[in-house]
Formats: structure tokens, sequence, C-alpha cells
């Protein structure tokens, strides 16, 4: 007996026809301002590099990628595209389950299946030892400047704190309310520009922890290797937010290394906590339940439900991540685009300024100013009209900001770089 034909048939049997071209009682109608984002005929395939050799640039996207914007938001910020096709394809029946990731029960197989994989291949991108648990959480880092002193310490415990921008200055002032917090280097007199020698840090003996933010997305200050704690635990927490897996890091060094997702390695929404294990199981009295490491690494990031999406959507960036040939070749690839944009930067004869000492700049982001200021507004809107957008630097420092993480394309810094020489020799 034939079957009778509906926009769901019609979707499942054919995914690569665009959407305008389904019957007017497609369920996809109201949705017309997605309808450039069609499938291509070739199957995207992301496999887990764990078992693959390759190393390899990206296979080149359908013409389709031209209508997309170069975005240099600090975040949420730009995905890789193939990852994006790939979350696209299995949007409306993820893999045949008959349903869409975003309709699973974070119980049901298909998402621990998910979860499960995501986590692995985490692991396997940053080398993590198994006596370190990974967590997917919510809340954005900021909510972890409270979980780890409620976590880690009684309300007593001295902590030190080396702060080199605007996040680090805010998790010492969200400590303040839960430890003892002890302020042993601070590079705000300098408007947050360098990162002091370690051998100079007065640190707390007693402290439970050292707190550093590895990168300042605002500021644009990198830690290029870390300092030793010297408390008798020996405990180094870092904030990774906007350099999470854009090079090879040894977990071992830290005690708690966190970072909101929505940067380098997907969508917010999710909160990745890698933390030692022996450090779980000592929270505050008053730690909520939804802050105790405990709870969340006992029922393996499914206490509540998670943010099943994000977190599959991260699953897919660890998989691309792994594809390109894991983390070494991916830092290979930032050094390149970083270095060509400073290179414009430092050669333009004073037109543009990168007030970042030259040791300590960010591989990811990217601050910058004009030596005529009253010119910033019109170098951000014309780059826009050239579809390269979010280059206004935070509304604390002013300026630019290029945020070139993982996903922004050589080709994106490329056009960034020439668009500034044209602006320059008709402005200088």
């Amino acid at each position: 007996m034939a079957m009778a034909t509906t926009p769901h048939s019609l979707l499942l049997q054919n995914p690569t026809q665009p959407h305008h071209q389904l019957p007017k009682t497609s369920i996809f109608k109201p949705f017309n301002a997605f309808s450039r984002f069609t499938i291509p005929n070739r199957r995207i395939s992301i496999s887990c590099a764990a078992t693959s050799t390759q190393i390899q640039d990206r296979p080149p996207l359908p013409a389709h990628s031209q209508e997309r914007l170069f975005n240099f938001a600090a975040g949420p910020a730009i995905l890789p595209e193939n990852v994006l096709l790939k979350a696209q394809s299995e949007l409306y029946n993820y893999r045949g389950s008959g349903m869409s990731v975003m309709e699973m029960s974070h119980r049901g197989k298909e998402f621990l299946s998910i979860i499960q994989k995501a986590e692995s291949d985490l692991r396997t991108l940053l080398e993590i030892p198994d006596e370190y648990a990974v967590l997917f959480l919510q809340g954005g880092a900021t909510t972890q400047f409270a979980a780890i002193p409620l976590n880690l310490c009684s309300p007593s415990d001295p902590v030190d704190f080396l702060v080199t921008g605007s996040w680090g200055d805010k998790a010492i002032k969200e400590a303040k309310k839960y430890c003892n917090p002890n302020l042993i280097w601070s590079g705000k007199s300098e408007k947050y520009t360098k990162i002091p020698t370690f051998e100079g840090l007065e640190q707390n003996p007693d402290a439970k922890y050292l707190h550093i933010c590895a990168n300042e997305t605002i500021h644009g200050v990198e830690f290029k290797n870390y300092p030793t704690p010297q408390n008798s635990t020996g405990i180094l927490v870092a904030d990774m937010s906007s350099n999470f897996c854009s090079k090879p890091v040894d977990v071992s060094k830290f005690g708690v290394i966190y970072a909101g997702a929505q940067k380098n390695v997907g969508p917010s929404g999710v909160t990745i906590v890698i933390i030692r294990k022996d450090l779980i199981g000592n929270a505050q009295e008053q730690t909520p339940v939804m802050l105790d490491y405990k709870i969340h690494a006992e029922n393996n990031s499914l206490y509540n439900t998670p943010p099943c999406y994000g977190i599959y959507m991260c699953g897919l960036v660890f998989e691309d991540l792994l594809e390109q040939g894991g983390l070494k070749e991916v830092e290979k690839k930032n050094q390149k685009k970083a270095e060509i944009l400073y290179n414009a930067i430092d050669e333009s004869n004073g037109f543009f300024r990168c007030p970042v000492e030259k040791s300590v700049r960010s591989l990811m982001n990217v601050p910058f100013t004009l030596e005529k200021s009253e010119l910033e507004g019109e170098f951000v809107k014309e780059a826009a009209k050239e579809k390269m957008v979010q280059l206004k630097g935070h509304r604390s420092v002013g300026g630019m900001r290029a945020s070139i993480y993982n996903a922004m394309p050589l080709a994106g810094v490329e056009k960034l770089v020439a668009f500034m020489k044209d602006f320059q020799a008709k402005h200088a």
C-alpha cells in the first residue's frame, strides 16, 4: 500500500531539498530566516580522531558559506562551519532516533551516548588523567567564582589571587564572600597589559589555592606558562574560558580548570569543569546543591537536566578538533593567525596600536586602538559593510578587539588585515 506523502516524509526522503521547495504546508515555512543554510549534497562526516591519523585543514565548504559573516565576537563566538552543517543535518531527526537532541530525555540512551562521547573526546584532546573528573555544568564561568571557594575551602581559609584583567578581578570580589582572598599581584595600575615574573610573587604558604585567569578576554593578556603554587596543597586553579582547547595544556599542573564553552568549544549555556577527584567532597555546609561538585560528579553531570543541546554541540567541536590532528595542530594554526594580525598592527607605524606587552599577547583576543581615536567608530562601521562584525572593543576599555578563536578561518584574519591596510591608506 502506498504511503501518504507528508512534509515529514518529504524531508526524510530528500534532506538536501531546500526548505523553500517544500510544500506550503511544510512545518519549516515559519523559519524562512534560516532558508539560506541549506545542506550540502555531499555527506559530512565527523569521526573521532582517536581512530584517525589524518592531519589536514578542513575540506572546502559549499559556496553558500560565502553568505556568512566573519564574526570576531568575544562570545558567544564563531563556530566551525562544518560543525554547524553537521548539527543542521541532525537537527530534525538525530541519527534515526526519530527526534531532535533538543527533545531527548537527558537520561535516555541516545543522550547518554552523546555526553559520554563528548567527555571521552575531551579527555583525548587534553590528555586528562584518570584522577580528574570532567563536569558539564551551567551558569557560566562566573558561577564558578563562587563554586570554587565553596568547594575547596572554609570561610576563614586564605586564598591567593593573581589578577591580570577584569575577569580575575571579578573572581576575587566574588571569593570574598566565601573565603579570605589575598591579592598577591594586580595589573590594574598598568591597565592590565602585562603578567609579572613568578619568582617575585609573595604567595601565602597557607593558601588553599592560587587562582589565575589564563587568558583575559577583555584585555588580551595570556599566560604562556603557569606559576607554581607555593602553598602546602599545591593547588592551581585557572579560568580558561577564552583559550580552552586552543592549545595543549598539562592538566596535571592544575587542581581545577574551568571554562565557559561559548568562546572556543560550543554555544553559550555549557560550563566545563575539570577537577582533581581528591578535591571533591569538601564543600562548605551552606553550599547550594547545584554548586556542589560532589553532587555533579556522583551523577555524571546529570543531577538535573543539563544543557543537552549545548553539550551535543561541544561534542561535535571536540570531534572536529581531533580530526584536525589535535591541539598541537590547532595551536599552530592559532599562532599563524595571531602572528599575521599582530604584525599588521606593529608594522602600521603607530596607526594601529596593541597595548599588551608582546611576550604575553593573547592568541585568542587581540585588542587594538587607532592613533586617531575619532576614526574608531568609522572603522567598525566600514568593517561591518565588508562582512566583518563584532570588532568593537569591550565597553570598559574601548578601541577594537578581534577575537580569533579556533573556528576563525585564516581567510577571516587575512581579510581583516587587508581591510586595515586599506583603511590606513585612506586615513593616515
